[in-house]
């Protein structure tokens, strides 16, 4: 009944037309949700009982009308998958039984999204992992969930859409508030409803009505809450139909219970009882019911739209920027952490039992962190909605902090050794073989050397103090794509290396840069050695490189510290405007300046890094949510939208690279989330002003929009480097990205008669430099059920992909991204073969012999 009831009327209503030469009557669907503002109009225990309730009544009225004809049934949409997370968690077995029953007779909906989020802050994995739960569900319960959301704040990422469709979503819609905004034109849109194309070529059919004008429209069509008065909806969607921007005879309007904390009615039965007449049948929704009869009658003519749209209420999680940026370092970290996991499970599946639950939590906290409420002007106070947030991050925190520690130490009791020297390894969680430096905690003799036991030769290495620990830091050289090199330190005189870079008088130099920094941390000068001597950076506005907005000739600290063959660092401690520590670091044989800012200081007004550089006319490409988009207008050729959306901060994730026509560079950015391009304004994007300013933190909107005083921190971690190239590459790029923000991972090798070879190793091998290993991590339901790889393909036209295993690969499934099966994935010889499309990111299960 619920697949097809819609999809039956529409075609008994069609046959009337053949019959009798009649229009059809119209279908107007009106959907009830109450639409959760979470940690705004309620806390967490206000909101449980109140999901609670209100799931127990919608089930009980499903129940009372059952015997009434389909169009006129009780239904409800609850707008996150919290609500079933709640429910099961304080319900009885049977209890949760019957509304999964409900869920799966169409009278009750829900959406893969945990609950409505912000999205312009996140990540890849942040939305992917916080629809987790969703995948459990389908394959626990055998559910079909075909909806996501986005709403109320105006804005919408592109590539979310392209995230949505591989996680298994057919259809969305977007309401907005239209308050608390910058954002114009919104009583205006171009498409009612349209395909939301990803550059994947992935389709989501969206509903996204133009606003009522006005000081309810937020009630009505295009608002969070547009059936807010049943009876004016139905009016307003019969006005609709056949209207210049709707040419259709179906309409939908959907959402009750606007900013309530808690809604019971029974209108909409009655409205579709009373509304129905021969013009047109009202029918009570579950909202996908709406979508398969409208893409049955109209999906082939209905327009497609690929556009971002920038930020506005995301902007607010950097009004607690320093928990926002742990929530995208643990992400990051989860790479190594699920890479040695997914090694160390295939012969020891047990090990991570205990954490089980732990990781269930941690993938619903990325489904509530950025939960859309980050205004927090509403009933809960400021100081709870910032102490929510912090509980939520170290729910995830804490969790990717054991996994990772569990994980080394695991890999460290399984590489075969018997020597009396001490031993380590240097992980590489990438999918690529790569040369970079790499950290070991060591508090051993000061006269040793060390080893590479795969060629025997020494290595250059150097003692370092960081952050009050002591470690060797090495330079380990072609350490194997997802494996591990071994080193062992041996007491004796170590063979003389020259130190990676000279630094004085605030000028550090290497190989490949010759670089000028005050003792303010701005950066006056920097030349790329290897390109031709090329100058980049520019003064605009009194601002140069990793420009805090200091004066240049402020006095501070400037000296070099961890000085060796492998690195060199320059430290600069200034006081302007905010108390702050620059780090900046040049490396031997890695082409790669890495900046370490911290800032010092609680403040509460706007706070910048500015990059002011020197290339004219040049092109910025950058990671938005999912997609890699040029920073210009649609009609200049780029992603984004001319109107209807706000353009001052754009999403800042792993990169931007900047390309003028021989030239560019790429700033990996490890910690911030935005970035604004020149001097763009709320409804305009630079593109011709050379600078890029990343946002550090602040209330972007005023004192009355988000945390006060960044919740009183007084630390900000935020890290960047720097690397050149001749021409832009998107993979080339996001390689640089990721090999900064990943480092490589060391553990320190026991004594023992493991399984895994005693100097080198690698799991897993792509063969083709486009498509990047993106997750790889055990399967949600068990290592028994197979390992998880997730790819991402970097280039505009379809990729074949190879994927070798030092395990023969025995069988592979293609899933979705929240880990649910779509159908059987080529293996020839134990190597998976598939085609990747473009700009396509896709999840395989992967299945090998038992391990002995």
């Amino acid at each position: 009944m619920k697949k097809a009831t819609s999809i039956f009327i529409f075609i008994f209503f069609a046959g009337l037309i053949l019959a009798f030469g009649q229009a059809p009557p119209k279908q107007l669907y009106i959907s009830n949700d109450d639409h959760t503002d979470y940690m705004w109009t309620g806390n967490e225990a206000q909101y449980r009982d109140a999901f609670i309730r209100m799931l127990d009544y919608y089930i009980a009225q499903s129940d009372s009308t059952s015997s009434l004809p389909s169009p006129y049934q009780g239904r409800f949409n609850a707008d996150g998958t919290f609500w079933l997370w709640e429910y099961g968690a304080n319900k009885s077995p049977e209890e949760f039984q019957k509304l999964i029953s409900k869920i799966k007779s169409g009278h009750i909906s829900v959406p893969y999204n945990a609950l409505v989020s912000c999205y312009g802050g996140t990540n890849v994995e942040a939305v992917l992992r916080g629809m987790y739960y969703a995948g459990e569900l389908e394959r626990k319960y055998g559910l079909e969930l075909d909806q996501a959301v986005a709403m109320e704040n105006q804005t919408l990422p592109l590539g979310l859409g392209s995230l949505w469709a591989g996680s298994g979503v057919k259809f969305s819609w977007k309401g907005v508030c239209d308050c608390v905004t910058k954002v114009p034109g919104l009583s205006k849109r171009d498409k009612e409803i349209y395909w939301y194309s990803g550059l994947d070529s992935s389709q989501v059919l969206m509903k996204w009505y133009s606003i009522v004008p006005g000081k309810d429209g937020n009630k009505q069509l295009g608002g969070y809450a547009e059936a807010r008065g049943p009876a004016l909806a139905v009016d307003q969607l019969s006005e609709l139909c056949e209207a210049p921007n709707h040419p259709y005879r179906i309409a939908g309007a959907f959402g009750y219970g606007w900013d309530d904390l808690e809604t019971t009615t029974n209108n909409f039965v009655k409205t579709a009882q009373e509304k129905t007449n021969p013009e047109q049948q009202v029918i009570v929704s579950n909202q996908s019911d709406f979508f398969k009869a409208f893409k049955a009658a109209y999906g082939r003519q209905l327009p497609k739209e690929s556009l971002a749209y920038g930020n506005e209420w995301d902007l607010y999680s950097a009004s607690l920027a320093e928990v926002s940026s742990q929530v995208k370092r643990s992400i990051e970290k989860l790479r190594a952490a699920e890479a040695m996991a997914t090694v160390m499970l295939q012969y020891n599946p047990t090990f991570l039992d205990h954490l089980e639950e732990k990781k269930r939590k941690a993938w619903m906290a990325l489904g509530l962190y950025y939960e859309h409420d980050w205004t927090a002007d509403g009933p809960v106070s400021r100081d709870e909605r910032a102490a929510w947030q912090r509980k939520i991050e170290a729910q995830l925190t804490d969790y990717v902090k054991e996994l990772h520690s569990l994980s080394l130490k695991e890999l460290g009791n399984h590489i075969q050794s018997k020597s009396k020297h001490i031993r380590f390894y240097a992980f590489n969680a990438l999918g690529w073989n790569r040369t970079d430096y790499c950290d070991f905690l060591y508090n051993g003799p000061l006269n040793i050397k060390v080893i590479d036991l795969t060629s025997n030769l020494e290595v250059p290495f150097q003692l370092i103090n960081l952050n009050g620990k002591k470690s060797i830091r090495l330079l380990a050289t072609d350490i194997p794509s997802v494996g591990y090199k071994v080193f062992e330190v041996r007491e004796g005189t170590p063979q003389s290396f020259s130190d990676a870079a000279t630094a004085r008088d605030g000028i550090i130099e290497n190989d490949f840069f010759k670089l000028t920094m005050t003792s303010q941390g701005v950066v006056t000068d920097l030349i790329d050695k290897k390109n031709g001597n090329r100058a980049l950076v520019s003064q605009m506005d009194g601002k140069y490189w990793n420009d805090l907005g200091s004066e240049i000739e402020a006095n501070g600290e400037l000296k070099v510290e961890n000085a060796g063959p492998v690195s060199v660092t320059l430290v600069a401690k200034g006081k302007s405007p905010l108390a702050h520590t620059t780090k900046i670091t040049l490396f031997k044989e890695i082409s790669r300046i890495e900046i370490h800012n911290e800032i010092n200081e609680n403040f509460a007004d706007t706070q910048t890094w500015t990059f002011s550089h020197n290339l004219e006319d040049a092109d910025v490409w950058h990671e938005e949510v999912g997609a890699i988009i040029k920073a210009k207008p649609h009609t200049e050729g780029g992603h984004y939208a001319v109107k209807n959306g706000r353009f001052d901060w754009l999403t800042f994730n792993h990169f931007a690279a900047v390309q003028a026509k021989e030239f560019g560079f790429t700033i990996s950015n490890a910690d911030c989330s935005f970035m604004k391009l020149g001097k763009s304004e709320l409804e305009h994007l630079d593109t011709k002003t050379p600078q890029i300013t990343v946002l550090a933190g602040g209330q972007i909107d005023g004192k009355g929009l988000g945390i006060l005083n960044q919740g009183g921190d007084s630390l900000f971690t935020q890290r960047f480097a720097i690397g050149t190239h001749l021409v832009y590459d998107a993979a080339t790029s996001m390689r640089f990205a990721l090999e900064h923000q990943n480092p490589l991972a060391s553990g320190v090798i026991n004594p023992n008669s493991g399984k895994f070879p005693s100097k080198t190793y690698s799991y897993l091998q792509t063969h083709n430099p486009n498509v990047l290993l993106w997750a790889l991590k055990p399967s949600e339901d068990g290592i028994e059920e197979g390992v998880v790889a997730r790819f991402w393909n970097l280039e505009d036209l379809p990729q074949a992909a190879a994927v070798s295993c030092s395990i023969p690969i025995s069988s592979a499934k293609a899933i979705t991204h929240v880990e649910t099966a779509i159908g059987p994935a080529k293996v020839e010889q134990g190597v998976l073969k598939e085609k990747i499309g473009r700009n396509q990111i896709k999840s395989f299960q992967l299945q090998f012999n038992k391990q002995k």
